[in-house]
């Protein structure tokens, strides 16, 4: 029974064909290109409304220097964000339940964003590693700690959104499961934890967005340290 709750997690195949690329190419496919019209339909209004707001928001305390990387970070969290709100559909699979995965994604941006900062301003870079006004004797030890908070960072990213999504859908499963099991034995209790479950989806649904978010935000906090 443990091992079936945790089948949800391991990547689907079907005829010995791995379905994790088609899961990875659906957010793509979901979203409409505009048109080369000079008015567009009320979806791709939208869609690019929300697009400039969200990129206006990120963008807001950056240099100059940071806004180079508007469109990465744009599609990245349109991309996050559609792949957690599509695992939870039925029958669907999470790629970012994937460590991973999300590690693929964290550790080469967080590389790029330490190595842009050596490169542009050296100085600033290895400055954060000890901070100003520190005493004489605690110096070596304060920058080893600062080194090991500065390579803890791609894990931080990659073990938040593996942890919080897995434990969503864990949690969404176990409930789910109880409510099936109680409804012969008691139906009202059955009915309120089939209640909690409801109220816990829309739970998990505002967990997938903001998770994407917090993503794409840690990563312009530490691109602003390095541009």
């Amino acid at each position: 029974m443990t091992l079936s709750f945790f089948d949800q997690f391991m990547s689907p195949v079907l005829m010995g064909i791995p379905l994790f690329s088609i899961a990875l190419i659906a957010p793509s496919v979901l979203y409409p290109a505009p048109a080369s019209r000079w008015l567009n339909n009320r979806l791709i209004t939208l869609q690019g409304w929300f697009i400039n707001q969200f990129t206006q928001q990120l963008m807001l305390p950056l240099n100059i220097g940071g806004h180079k990387w508007a469109l990465v970070l744009t599609s990245l969290m349109i991309f996050l964000m559609t792949t957690n709100m599509l695992g939870l559909l039925p029958y669907t699979f999470t790629p970012t339940t994937q460590l991973s995965l999300n590690m693929g994604l964290a550790v080469p941006l967080w590389l790029a964003t330490v190595i842009i900062g050596m490169r542009n301003q050296p100085t600033a870079a290895l400055g954060h590693l000890l901070p100003e006004g520190t005493p004489i004797p605690l110096i070596p030890v304060l920058i080893i700690i600062e080194t090991i908070s500065l390579f803890i960072r791609p894990l931080a990213l990659g073990v938040r959104l593996t942890a919080n999504l897995t434990a969503g859908h864990l949690l969404i499963q176990l409930i789910a499961t109880a409510a099936f099991v109680l409804m012969p034995l008691m139906p009202a209790v059955a009915i309120v934890t089939t209640l909690v479950l409801f109220l816990l989806t829309l739970l998990e649904v505002a967990v997938a967005m903001i998770q994407a978010y917090v993503f794409v935000l840690l990563l312009s906090l530490y691109l602003q340290e390095n541009v």
